[in-house]
């Protein structure tokens, strides 16, 4: 493992670097202290050069300014060139480098620019223009590689933070999806159990006020409980048993074409081919129902189990608000472009012994499932009495599968 050390808030391995750099420009200052001119005061300016080095990183804008003032003094002093103004080529590259704007390092090209023809006309020799030739072109070369780090520099760090905003998508898909899993496990376990549950409460309280009076009623009522019991413990099973696999398919199976390109569970799901025998139970359990399909019944597995679970709801309300002998008429009608269900009741059956719980989320998870196909779900009481539930799906078109 890795450990970044640091000091002062600083890196230490930069710090050491920063303290080699500044040790040279003061040994250079002072190795010259003897023969260059200008002699201790020189010597004092190029150790100021130095000790300004060691802030460059984190000041570089201001280390160069200080840098060029030292080395104008310099001039105007007329010490000309010197061994430690290799500490202006250093500031400059910092500037260009480490300046959060490039327009800094800009003007401290030009500044420096302007630096290196001064220092040429002091040299020795009737050809300053040379001496200016050769001071721009390694001032210019040190600024073209700050110039080439600073890109270089930029384009990882931009790297690193597409790299950093993928991850946050990521974790924020992640929990979008665990959030997605977790409304899904609600809605099958309230579609399992409580419908289930609902019938159960219903025929025992039923056998339990009949069972003196009418004890045929009763054992029917009792058959009816376990039945619905054994179904929901199977359904349960298979529920459970998905989430209990060591190592389980993807919670839901990639969307199919002729499904309208939604994801549904990869448990078992109900059929429209099971709407007789659910409609059977819940006539067993006490409702009279009515069934009506018009059109073609077959629809993609998804739009499937949204309507049987629709229906499912529909008479779970009917059987616990209406009550037993309320009668129920339940219509499947598709189109060419939509398939509309209505569960409708006359709100005439016996009232039930107890009143039904409140804060139910049959209606919110029906009105989830058809959101989910960008359906249409009405529900609400009726003039004439009782409760209906109307929902139109949307078929997936055949240039949508065909994509």
């Amino acid at each position: 493992m890795t450990v970044n050390r640091t000091i002062l808030g600083r890196p230490l391995r930069g710090v050491a670097f920063d303290v080699f750099v500044s040790g040279v420009v003061v040994l250079l200052a002072l190795a010259g202290m003897a023969g260059q001119p200008g002699g201790g005061a020189a010597t004092l300016v190029g150790v100021a050069m130095a000790v300004a080095l060691l802030f460059r990183r984190a000041h570089p804008s201001a280390v160069a300014a200080l840098v060029a003032m030292l080395a104008e003094v310099q001039v105007l002093a007329g010490w000309g060139p010197l061994v430690y103004d290799v500490a202006v080529l250093v500031a400059l590259y910092s500037v260009v480098k480490y300046a959060e704007r490039l327009r800094d390092g800009v003007l401290a090209g030009a500044v420096a620019g302007i630096g290196a023809v001064q220092a040429a006309l002091q040299t020795e020799g009737p050809e300053w223009w040379a001496a200016a030739l050769y001071f721009g072109l390694v001032t210019g070369a040190v600024w073209l590689v700050g110039l080439n780090v600073r890109t270089h520099r930029r384009y990882v760090f931009s790297l690193e933070e597409r790299a950093a905003t993928l991850e946050r998508e990521r974790e924020a898909e992640a929990r979008a999806a665990v959030a997605g899993e977790r409304a899904r496990i609600a809605r099958e376990l309230h579609d399992v159990v409580a419908h289930s549950i609902a019938v159960m409460i219903v025929q025992a309280d039923g056998a339990r006020f009949t069972i003196d009076r009418d004890p045929a009623a009763a054992r029917d009522a009792v058959k009816v409980v376990a039945d619905t019991g054994r179904q929901a413990l199977e359904e349960m099973r298979r529920l459970v048993g998905v989430l209990r696999e060591p190592d389980p398919p993807e919670p839901a199976s990639a969307p199919r074409p002729d499904d309208g390109g939604v994801a549904e569970p990869e448990h078992r799901r109900p059929a429209l081919a099971e709407l007789p025998a659910l409609l059977d139970r819940f006539t067993e359990a006490g409702l009279r129902v009515r069934w009506a399909v018009t059109g073609e019944p077959s629809l993609p597995p998804g739009l499937e189990l949204t309507v049987y679970r629709v229906v499912q709801e529909g008479l779970t309300n009917a059987l616990k608000h209406a009550g037993v002998g309320a009668a129920v008429e339940v219509t499947l009608e598709r189109d060419a472009d939509a398939v509309s269900v209505c569960v409708v009741d006359d709100g005439r059956g016996r009232s039930p012994v107890r009143p039904a719980p409140s804060g139910g989320h049959g209606l919110v998870g029906m009105r989830e499932r058809v959101g989910v196909y960008d359906g249409r779900f009405t529900a609400g009481p009726r003039l004439a009495g009782g409760w209906q539930v109307q929902v139109r799906l949307p078929l997936p078109s055949t240039e949508a599968v065909a994509a």
